[in-house]
């Protein structure tokens, strides 16, 4: 007989509250450290809040993992009920929670914690597919089949108007190489293997890198699942933000656009003018 599933996600994949609700997904904040204060991402704290500490202090926010207790807790919760857990969490090269939710997950059992090796929405990608695989009946051991199969296949980039952030966070490697052009380039920031890594660097008007870097994911590209697209940003207007959502709609028609504000995660390590396209491929190439 097959267990009822339930998808728990740690608050770093970004996903919009109505897919949250629609899904019935349970997700675990990560902690933001503001100075001497900390507060639960997406509860407590948002992007503005973020923004507004760094324009008068200068000062980063720091990330704390999801603890091997209250990994153990959200669990257990459900285990005890006779449920199977499929759960994510943000790249192992990027945070322990993977190893913190390890660590919960040998010791309950009927938990299968994945390592997404992505960030923001290439994760909640992967969850989205996993609750879907769950909706349809599906065992949590197809289920995570399925899944680390298709994170191979996630394309995650996305595009910063500044480096401040990102240079100063020591998040990405090659950024610091940039040296004294940190300020002229808008460089467009990919997912390989768990990791950043610095992609094509653009250069102009905020503005018009931003429909260049969408054209270059894009236009052509015949590798593209065309069932669902994140539009996820921080720090970007409404007017930009709809002139990007009409530039992607140009070149593939697809069935769903996720528009989406990232969280505090993201934001803490991105800073203001970021945003990025992300989809499945239909292969690796």
């Amino acid at each position: 007989m097959i267990r009822p599933i339930k998808i728990i996600s740690d608050s770093t994949a970004d996903l919009p509250k109505e897919l949250i609700e629609k899904y019935d997904i349970e997700v675990l904040p990560l902690l933001v450290t503001l100075g001497e204060n900390s507060y639960k991402d997406g509860i407590e704290i948002c992007a503005q809040d973020i923004f507004k500490y760094y324009e008068d202090n200068k000062i980063l926010p720091k990330t704390s993992a999801v603890s091997v207790a209250e990994y153990t807790d959200a669990f257990s919760h459900w285990v005890e009920k006779g449920y199977d857990v499929i759960h994510f969490c943000i790249s192992s090269s990027m945070s322990a929670c993977y190893q913190n939710a390890c660590i919960a997950a040998v010791e309950l059992g009927h938990v299968w914690s994945i390592d997404s090796a992505n960030l923001s929405s290439g994760i909640g990608l992967q969850v989205l597919l996993a609750a879907e695989l769950a909706a349809k009946g599906e065992s949590a051991e197809v289920i995570a089949r399925e899944v680390n199969e298709a994170k191979s296949r996630v394309d995650a980039s996305f595009i910063l108007n500044q480096l401040e952030f990102l240079h100063k966070g020591g998040r990405c490697s090659g950024v610091a190489a940039l040296g004294a052009n940190l300020l002229k380039l808008k460089p467009c920031i990919e997912v390989v293997e768990g990791k950043m890594k610095v992609g094509k660097k653009y250069r102009g008007a905020y503005e018009k890198c931003a429909l260049e870097y969408v054209r270059d994911r894009l236009e052509g590209n015949d590798n593209i699942d065309t069932r669902r697209i994140f539009l996820t940003w921080t720090g970007l207007d409404e007017k930009l933000i709809k002139e990007i959502h009409k530039e992607i709609k140009k070149y593939h028609k697809f069935e769903e656009i996720i528009v989406n504000e990232a969280g505090s995660t993201i934001t803490g390590h991105c800073g203001p003018g970021t945003f990025g396209v992300l989809y499945y491929r239909k292969e690796n190439k």
